[in-house]
């Protein structure tokens, strides 16, 4: 069974909530604020987090930030704002997704199997063909789902990883960004700019020497992404 923790300041909206995704099966478990959400992270295991932004005592934006440090489960932001500048701070801080409120729940039902499914791929050790891809220093290795550059470890989300070893497995090959959100969200590619950018710039941040001048993950103008094969030059 799954423990989901949603941590919003709103008493309804979060026993909303746990009803929807009981019905599911999941266990959930629910904090008020960000100080409670960090404590019932140090005292359970939870497998993916829904969290408000606009909260007392420690809002979802710094809350996220502290649970990124040592977690890399899947984290998807709830807010009243739906602009786009919100939607990518949310993704920048290391959400693996957004949902504006008001919500349709079983639209956040759907998006918590979809992150869960993933994060469950990530976790396993039995997935069929694992194999390690290899780009000059940049190596990936899907049995143990680990990524580094130069023999250190780097530490990716669900995401950030499964976008990593999309464009590993298939090297020097362009996807434009719609392929690239449809591969990995499973879901239509509506409005989908920003959240790959996002996506791939922390990718890069954390694989390149620089992120400004990147090696491995670049972008072909007008087209899309693709990973450059070492020794190919630009």
């Amino acid at each position: 069974m799954f423990n989901i923790l949603v941590c919003d300041d709103d008493r309804e909206i979060v026993e909303a909530i746990e009803i929807y995704l009981a019905q599911e099966g999941y266990h959930v478990l629910k904090a008020y604020d960000g100080i409670e959400a960090l404590e019932q992270m140090r005292k359970n295991e939870i497998h993916l987090l829904i969290i408000d932004v606009m909260m007392p005592r420690l809002d979802g934006i710094r809350a996220t930030l502290k649970i990124r440090e040592e977690n890399s489960l899947p984290i998807i932001i709830l807010s009243a704002k739906s602009e786009d500048a919100d939607k990518i701070l949310g993704l920048n801080i290391g959400a693996d997704d957004y949902v504006a409120k008001p919500f349709n729940p079983l639209e956040l039902v759907a998006r918590v199997k979809s992150q869960l499914r993933r994060y469950t791929k990530l976790g396993s050790l039995a997935e069929e063909s694992a194999k390690i891809y290899r780009n000059g220093g940049l190596e990936l290795d899907d049995d143990r789902k680990e990524v580094t550059v130069d023999g250190q470890p780097v530490k990716l989300t669900p995401i950030e990883y499964n976008i990593l070893l999309l464009l590993m497995r298939n090297q020097g090959k362009v996807f434009s960004i719609h392929q690239i959100y449809e591969s990995i969200w499973n879901e239509e590619a509506y409005g989908a700019e920003n959240t790959v950018a996002v996506h791939i710039r922390h990718i890069r941040e954390k694989i390149e020497i620089n992120p400004k001048e990147p090696r491995y993950l670049k972008v072909v103008w007008g087209i899309g992404y693709k990973m450059e094969k070492a020794g190919d030059g630009n």
